[in-house]
């Protein structure tokens, strides 16, 4: 392994020293490769070359042009698309580089903000040279800026110790009372939404209120029919052309039913009666829901 710092140079057995080194000129250009510093745009076909993107370029030194004796070079590229040449030199006053020939730079704002703020600067510097109340008005503007911001600072290193200071689960515990809150609030309004549906649809068409049947009270069938409808469901019933009652006979040991038919002195609707009992000449009676009394199956004759 080579040494990092050669002290002795190598001489070859034919070296001669008579014969004088080869001088390359100054503005002699080398070959190096090299990324592109900035992202451009091609002046002859329009080419987009990114940041970043490699060459093989030619590196030259520009003659007459230092910086605080910082030597300033050119790169000599082509464009990928035309093979036009692009030129583009250093920049130590900015730390950047300057686009030369053949290609234009795109826009960067952050470049241009830049560039703005060093020429605000360098104006306000002059205006307090020549004039001194314009320079302590400044600072004192800039005093009370740094202040403002000390306040901010302090404010932002309290904040972060009492959060620092706060129990967990008691945060919680107040998170879950805010959320139990919040859902008691909204069951609330949804009650009341009902309550204003309720009322809304329990209004007849003059808007008196509708009074709801308690639940536990059970409403008689003949109040809640009208008469049309107590006519057409409950007719009364009759023999076709006989007498109301069809009796039977029948031994002793049978068990009579008899039936007998009232009607109510509120309302037309038939009442029947049924009674239970045993004796040697009993009688009963059926109902046909289709009409009449007709009398008990069997092979007795009826009175």
């Amino acid at each position: 392994m080579s040494e990092r710092k050669v002290l002795n140079k190598y001489f070859p057995p034919d070296f001669d020293p008579a014969i004088p080194r080869r001088k390359q000129a100054k503005d002699a250009q080398h070959k190096v490769r090299l990324m592109t510093p900035y992202a451009m745009r091609c002046d002859t076909c329009g080419e987009y070359i990114y940041k970043g993107k490699k060459f093989n370029a030619r590196k030259e030194t520009v003659e007459g042009e230092t910086y605080y004796s910082i030597k300033i070079f050119r790169f000599y590229i082509k464009c990928p698309r035309c093979s036009a040449e692009i030129t583009f030199k250093t920049d130590p006053k900015n730390t950047d580089y300057v686009a030369e020939h053949g290609a234009q730079r795109n826009f960067e704002p952050w470049r241009e903000e830049r560039i703005a703020g060093e020429e605000s600067k360098l104006l306000k510097e002059l205006e307090e040279e020549n004039n001194p109340m314009k320079a302590l008005e400044n600072r004192t503007i800039d005093s009370k800026r740094e202040m403002d911001i000390l306040d901010a600072l302090d404010e932002i290193r309290t904040r972060n110790a009492r959060n620092e200071r706060v129990d967990a689960d008691a945060l919680l515990d107040k998170l879950v009372e805010e959320d139990i809150v919040k859902e008691k609030s909204q069951e609330e309004l949804l009650e009341e939404e009902d309550d204003k549906l309720a009322k809304s649809i329990f209004h007849d068409v003059d808007g008196d209120v509708v009074k709801r049947v308690a639940d536990e009270e059970e409403p008689d069938l003949n109040q809640l029919l009208s008469d049309s409808a107590k006519t057409l469901l409950l007719p009364t019933f009759s023999s076709p052309g006989g007498p109301s009652l069809v009796k039977r006979k029948h031994s002793g040991s049978d068990l009579g039913i008899v039936v007998k038919k009232k009607k109510s002195e509120a309302t037309s609707t038939p009442i029947v009666k049924f009674e239970s009992g045993i004796s040697s000449e009993s009688t009963s009676t059926h109902i046909n829901p289709l009409g009449g009394l007709l009398g008990a199956y069997g092979s007795d004759d009826s009175e």
